[in-house]
C-alpha cells in the first residue's frame, strides 16, 4: 500500500527538482514476542545522524527489497531474519534523497543484537518515548497505532 509523498523540510525558494531519481530503500519492522518494536539510532557521520528509525538498506543492483533486508540486517545489526513480510511502501522526498522505503514486518529472526556501526537500540510501544525520530519514520508509527488494539 502507497501512502502520498512525505517531503521533508520544504524551502519554496529552492524547490527540488521533479527528475530526481528514486533511491529504494528496504526497511525492516521487528516485532518481537511482547510487541514492541525495534529503533536504531543513526550513525555519527550520516544524514540526520542520531534520529531514531527502523533499521534498513539501499537496494543494490539486482536485489530484491527482501534480499537487501536480509543481507543488510545481518551486517548492520547481526541478526539473520526469517520471514519478511512487505507491508507498506512510502515515499519520503529529504532534500539530499527522494527515497521510496519498501517496510517488511519482521516476526521471527535469530542471532543477539550488535550494533556495528556504533548505533543505538531501543525496543518500543507506542506512543514512542525516543526522539528524535526520522521523519520517514513517523507515517510507520501511524500505521502500529491504527492497527494495534485500543
Amino acid at each position: 500500500m502507497r501512502g502520498p509523498t512525505l517531503v521533508v523540510d520544504p524551502d519554496r525558494d529552492h524547490p527540488r527538482p521533479n527528475d530526481r531519481a528514486e533511491v529504494d530503500v528496504a526497511v525492516g519492522v521487528l516485532i518481537n514476542d511482547a510487541g514492541a518494536f525495534l529503533l536504531t539510532s543513526r550513525p555519527s557521520g550520516k544524514v540526520y545522524a542520531g534520529y531514531w528509525e527502523f533499521p534498513g538498506a539501499k537496494l543494490e543492483a539486482g536485489e530484491t527489497v527482501e534480499q537487501a533486508l536480509r543481507r543488510e540486517l545481518q551486517e548492520e545489526i547481526g541478526v539473520t531474519i526469517g520471514r519478511a513480510q512487505l507491508w507498506r511502501e512510502s515515499l519520503v522526498d529529504y532534500p539530499h534523497a527522494l527515497v521510496r522505503l519498501h517496510f517488511c514486518k519482521v516476526h521471527e529472526w535469530t542471532g543477539e543484537l550488535q550494533m556495528r556501526e556504533g548505533q543505538q537500540f531501543v525496543w518500543e510501544h507506542l506512543p514512542v518515548r525516543c526522539a528524535p525520530v526520522l521523519p520517514g519514520t513517523v507515517p510507520v508509527l501511524e500505521w502500529l497505532a491504527v492497527e494495534s488494539p485500543a
